[in-house]
């Protein structure tokens, strides 16, 4: 079976280059569940996640990272592990050295979340790096 090298990146902890065998059943593997593939980026790549991440009441705990505009304005936070795949004419593939790099570099700090209410009520999340004190792995 076709092997394809991807980054994996975990809650709490530091992104990863692992090779994984390609197909669903590997990828559902490692987001835990049924896959969803979003394209938030003009590169040739997607980032795969576990589709019902956020349905899971204590979601907060699995928050992983923040998806951010190009001015860093956040829009989206990824719940559980996800992979930063390359893409094919057809198909995922591996990532090549440098969207490697440049995905590392993204994701590199591990981020904590944690939920307030603020003097009128309002929920707000706020977002922290992680320290490797703090548990990042």
């Amino acid at each position: 079976m076709k092997r394809i090298k991807v980054l994996r990146v975990k809650a709490h902890c530091y992104p990863e280059i692992v090779r994984i065998p390609l197909g669903l059943d590997s990828l559902q593997k490692e987001v835990g569940g049924p896959i969803q593939a979003v394209y938030p980026w003009d590169d040739p790549v997607a980032l795969i996640c576990n589709e019902e991440g956020k349905l899971d009441i204590d979601a907060v705990e699995h928050y992983n990272r923040v998806l951010a505009t190009e001015l860093g304005v956040p829009y989206d936070i990824v719940v559980g592990t996800f992979l930063i795949v390359g893409l094919t004419e057809d198909d995922f593939g591996s990532l090549s050295p440098e969207l490697q790099e440049k995905y590392e570099k993204l994701f590199h700090n591990p981020e904590e979340f944690s939920v307030r209410t603020d003097a009128y009520g309002k929920m707000c999340l706020d977002v922290h790096p992680c320290k490797p004190e703090d548990g990042a792995k």
